[in-house]
């Protein structure tokens, strides 16, 4: 089973990394910053519509203040979702904002309503972490999701990606009787797939979401990474393959059941790919961000030596043991996909 024993360490952006944010469109001058949002005067717990407590608080600011972080809170929704077009804030009004202490990150998560139709969005603010960036960037160029985000001298600002929590999913939807077994045990396996080519960890199911698209004979399933923190950062192999952590076991035996050998081999190489593909579409963008990356260290020594060693084991390619940072770890795994 894969397990983290030890909190990650966060990483400064360093300054290739705001470049390569700068000449994507990332980095932008926000009206109001994460340590200005730490100075609500209150805060009480936050209940879901059953009355357990989420682990969030709901934060109060001062009145003499809370009109200019709200009117902030609104530019801030403009810039990640219209490019900044302040027009569609004429019918905004931020309704929460909730901190949650327990994360690595403890984003505060901002709730936007629409007065007209009363609908509602989220996006969260947190300190910026070169190992998120990292994540969030790749998640964008190489699988089917695309990402927005910004970032602002330490600050991040991340959309909200909607689905149902796995944890969720596999309590309430895993043994449904409209569940299509087959198809969601396939996206669980391209999933895997995706986590451990571009080396995305921790990925238990409170940590990703599944989203439901109905079509007109069938439903699809899409599983989608909310956690970016443990981008290439842990030394063991197994934490970057979903399929190792037990809160994920009600899925696994599932597959286990339903999937035979060869089609979770034909599923593994059909991800791969479109993996393939989606790096020759955005080829320059992502020399860009691996020219970054592999001069960044991210991940303690230790780390890039034990995982270098278990992947060059897995593989049976001694090409990973060359590799000094694990920056080079990570492209020197996306060339393997890109040879395939």
């Amino acid at each position: 089973m894969a397990f983290i024993s030890n909190k990650k360490i966060p990483f400064k952006i360093n300054a290739n990394l705001r470049g390569y944010l700068e000449n994507y469109n990332r980095e932008v001058s926000l009206p109001i910053d994460y340590s200005n949002l730490l100075r609500y005067d209150n805060a009480i717990p936050l209940y879901d519509k059953n009355g357990n407590d989420t682990l969030w608080e709901t934060v109060f600011y001062p009145p003499s203040e809370i009109e200019e972080v709200y009117h902030a809170l609104k530019t801030i929704y403009a810039d990640l979702k219209a490019d900044g077009d302040l027009s569609v804030m004429k019918h905004l009004y931020v309704d929460r904002v909730d901190l949650c202490s327990y994360g690595n990150s403890k984003p505060f998560r901002v709730r936007i309503v629409n007065k007209v139709n009363d609908n509602f969005d989220y996006f969260y603010i947190k300190n910026a972490d070169a190992s998120r960036i990292y994540g969030l960037e790749l998640e964008h160029i190489l699988s089917p999701n695309r990402i927005s985000y910004l970032t602002s001298d330490d600050t991040l600002v991340e959309e909200h990606i909607a689905g149902v929590p796995g944890d969720m999913f596999i309590k309430n939807y895993l043994h449904q009787p409209n569940l299509n077994i087959i198809r969601f045990c396939k996206e669980f396996v391209k999933f895997n797939e995706r986590c451990f080519v571009r080396l995305l960890g921790d990925m238990h199911s409170s940590n990703f979401v599944v989203d439901i698209t109905p079509d007109f004979e069938e439903i699809y399933y899409r599983i989608r990474s909310i956690d970016f923190d443990q981008q290439s950062y842990e030394g063991k192999k197994a934490v970057y393959l979903p399929q190792y952590f037990k809160q994920n076991n009600a899925i696994i035996e599932l597959g286990i059941k339903y999937l035979t050998f060869e089609s979770v081999v034909q599923y593994q190489k059909e991800e791969r790919s479109l993996i393939a593909g989606r790096i020759r579409v955005e080829g320059k963008r992502v020399q860009d961000l691996m020219k970054i990356m592999v001069e960044d260290p991210i991940s303690p020594p230790r780390n890039v030596e034990q995982l270098k060693q278990e992947l060059a084991q897995h593989y049976k390619n001694n090409n990973f043991l060359k590799c000094r940072s694990m920056g080079e770890v990570v492209m020197k795994s996306l060339e393997l996909v890109s040879l395939h």
